[in-house]
């Protein structure tokens, strides 16, 4: 934090690390405070009247923003932290508020539903805006990839958790949201598992199918059974897919690691 507070309060530097860093802090702290905004208006509404929902959701967009900071490195030779991250963090922030609505008590369903549903698809629709403004102003980097889809993994747990939460789907929708994260543990475990793999537009596919999935499960519109069914379709596809991912690398393991980078 009080790295943060430097940057924003010294000079630019023509230094590019330090500009990226001032400009990542900046846009940090400016998504940060427009999300405590909102966070305290949820907090004063009727469908979660809750003291907690603030420092939740702030919580959640502080320690994604650690993260976020602590890989600044990869964004290199960029200068600019960038309009396209800066979309994501916005991203970020809603999940965040998505976030610290799990847990609370939800006094009127239907509202908190549709609010969930309205706040989600402006994170996914918003995914479909980063990747094409990165590339048209040239700040596509290794770091902006990688964040984008580390957001998305998140915008998958938390919407797993919402459903269970809200009882639109049993304990195992929580799996969607695990995957990844298992599969990054995995890795560890397992260095085959952690190389690097192809691109893939079925991969992309799912990711967006998983999505959809989720936000129609909590959807009030959608009767239970059909919620049910909707969040297990999502959960199948992203299942196979992820086993497609692991036979891949399996019978690639004892290839040289730069013949797929």
């Amino acid at each position: 934090m009080n790295d943060l507070k430097t940057m924003l309060l010294t000079p630019a530097s023509d230094d590019p690390a330090a500009a990226l860093r001032r400009g990542a802090a900046k846009a940090i702290a400016g998504v940060a405070a427009l999300l405590a905004a909102a966070s305290i208006s949820a907090a004063l509404a009727a469908p979660l009247a809750s003291a907690w929902l603030v420092p939740k959701a702030l919580l959640v967009f502080g320690s994604a923003a650690a993260l976020v900071w602590s890989g600044l490195a990869a964004h290199a030779p960029q200068a600019k932290f960038g309009a396209a991250n800066a979309i994501t963090l916005a991203r970020l922030a809603l999940i965040a508020l998505l976030a610290a609505g799990i847990g609370e008590e939800v006094t009127e369903p239907q509202t908190f539903g549709w609010t969930a549903v309205a706040l989600a698809s402006v994170a996914a629709l918003l995914d479909a805006v980063d990747g094409p403004v990165a590339r048209a102003r040239r700040e596509a980097s290794a770091f902006g990839a990688r964040f984008d889809m580390e957001t998305d993994a998140l915008l998958v747990g938390v919407l797993s958790a919402l459903a269970w939460h809200l009882d639109r789907a049993g304990v195992w929708v929580l799996a969607a949201g695990a995957m990844r994260y298992a599969f990054v543990a995995a890795g560890k475990a397992w260095p085959w598992i952690d190389r690097p793999l192809p691109p893939s537009w079925r991969r992309k596919a799912v990711c967006v199918l998983q999505i959809v999935t989720l936000i129609a499960c909590l959807c009030p519109l959608l009767p239970p059974t059909l919620a049910v069914a909707t969040a297990a379709t999502g959960l199948a596809a992203l299942t196979v897919s992820f086993l497609l991912d692991l036979v891949w690398l399996a019978r690639h393991r004892l290839d040289p690691p730069e013949v797929h980078a």
